[in-house]
């Protein structure tokens, strides 16, 4: 299931303390061609002020976001793909049943879309700092595209229908890690950064939303492998917006940090640099272990929901009920709290974000667990802060590779999540599972609050942060 999440999500840097505000952007690279205008929340195409005339209006928050061309262009290209992505998930799902009458091969087709991730996340995530990050997107694009064409040829056996749909997924996380380091080319390392990525993880949410009512549309008109046609139609569309609408920008990962030798060494290097500092596992971390463990109600909402005797719109519902909290709040923060606002309610809703679900260890009714659900959604509004931190964290050579394992992990955690809690709910009632996970998560996440307290910069003795510095000047 494509997501940006989560993260999805992106330089050496000191990261601003948890309580303290975000500082302001570094100044532009001479390494990089125009990376577009500096967070500072003006509208790069406004004029200046006649003699004498008034100052011209400056957009603020999200609409300063949509003010820079380069970002409108990512933005349709995602919302393009995302909603072609959830459509033909939904279509080769019914594909394969409607071929083999088997459930489990059906079922396996939408964890297909998972599983691949670690994979691709992990030995490909190279490409995404050494190639210019156009190239790369477009060529990702491109690759789907074909994928998803050989899955309308009627001779396509089941195996292969499967196997192109693990390539796809294995794509994925190249394709979005490397678009979240290009954001902050496109609009540089501050509050523009921060709130763009707001804006694809709303939309990725709310794909998820319209996508399957879309595609559940579709299918009562057209066939499954009609359906299909419209996702190869949304990946060249994307291409063609990230070819034509974005600037063409050099590959970062020219020197250091593992460049020079294999893709395959590239990666596996890159990801040892990553996961080998402790500020940016700890971070990273913070974006995974909440994600684990909340999935576990939207796992487990089709046997609850029988447990108390909802009807099937109920189960919608309660699989709505968690994306309309998060987006809410996304929106809420994203435009309501300042800067350093956002990179205060970090660790304390990070902290929080999990105790919704205690209430489900009183097996409640429908419209009390719809609003756990809506308030656990609206707990991870934490990752807007937290997405600073960790593009002030990773080195810029880095960006990509660490972006790209960003991805990927978070799609690999969630996955596992929802399989532990279908394997614990073979033993224990499911409002306890739901239960259980929400404690379980939130003293995991308290352990992890304290570790990426203990890794802030301005919390670190002088002699280890100092080391920390030389550390990330030498692997450049």
């Amino acid at each position: 299931m494509p997501t940006d999440s989560p993260a999805p999500a992106d330089t050496p840097r000191t990261p601003p303390a948890p309580a303290a505000p975000v500082p302001a952007p570094f100044p532009e690279r001479a390494a990089l061609p125009d990376p577009g205008p500096a967070p500072t929340l003006r509208d790069p195409d406004a004029q200046a002020p006649g003699p004498g005339g008034p100052a011209p209006a400056t957009p603020r928050g999200y609409r300063a976001v949509f003010a820079v061309a380069e970002f409108r262009a990512v933005f349709a290209a995602h919302l393009l793909s995302l909603l072609g992505v959830v459509v033909s998930e939904l279509a080769l799902t019914v594909l394969v049943y409607d071929l083999t009458g088997s459930p489990l091969l059906s079922a396996l087709t939408f964890a297909l879309g998972l599983l691949p991730y670690i994979v691709g996340g992990t030995l490909f995530a190279g490409v995404a700092d050494r190639y210019p990050a156009r190239r790369v997107l477009v060529v990702c694009d491109l690759l789907c595209a074909a994928c998803v064409a050989v899955m309308l040829v009627p001779a396509t056996p089941v195996a292969g229908l499967l196997a192109l749909r693990c390539l796809v997924a294995a794509i994925a996380p190249v394709f979005t890690g490397t678009r979240m380091a290009a954001l902050t080319d496109i609009l540089g390392e501050g509050d523009l950064y921060v709130l763009g990525r707001s804006l694809l993880r709303i939309v990725s949410q709310s794909a998820m939303l319209i996508g399957f009512g879309a595609g559940g549309m579709l299918l009562t008109v057209l066939s499954p492998r009609g359906a299909i046609t419209v996702t190869v139609v949304t990946f060249l569309c994307s291409a063609a917006l990230l070819r034509f609408g974005t600037q063409d920008r050099p590959a970062r990962a020219t020197t250091g940090a593992g460049a020079g030798g294999t893709l395959l060494k590239e990666s596996l290097s890159g990801a040892r640099l990553v996961l080998g500092d402790r500020r940016i596992r700890a971070l990273m971390l913070l974006f995974w272990l909440p994600a684990m463990f909340v999935v576990a109600p939207e796992a487990l909402a089709a046997p609850y929901a029988d447990a108390i005797g909802a009807s099937p719109a109920a189960l919608g519902l309660l699989l709505c009920a968690m994306a309309v909290g998060h987006i809410g709040a996304e929106l809420f923060v994203g435009s309501a709290l300042s800067p350093r606002n956002r990179s205060r309610i970090v660790l304390p809703v990070a902290a929080v974000g999990l105790l919704p679900l205690l209430v489900y260890a009183v097996r409640p009714g429908l419209p009390l667990a719809l609003a756990a659900l809506a308030l656990a959604g609206a707990g991870a509004a934490y990752v807007i802060g937290l997405d600073q931190w960790f593009v002030d964290a990773v080195p810029q050579e880095l960006r990509g590779r660490a972006m790209t394992l960003l991805t990927a992990g978070l799609m690999t955690v969630q996955g596992l999540g929802m399989a532990l809690a279908g394997l614990a709910a073979e033993f224990f009632p499911v409002h306890q599972v739901v239960a259980g996970s929400g404690i379980i998560g939130t003293v995991c996440t308290l352990l992890l609050v304290a570790e990426v307290r203990r890794t802030d910069p301005r919390r670190m003795p002088y002699t280890e942060e100092r080391d920390g510095a030389d550390r990330h000047v030498t692997s450049r």
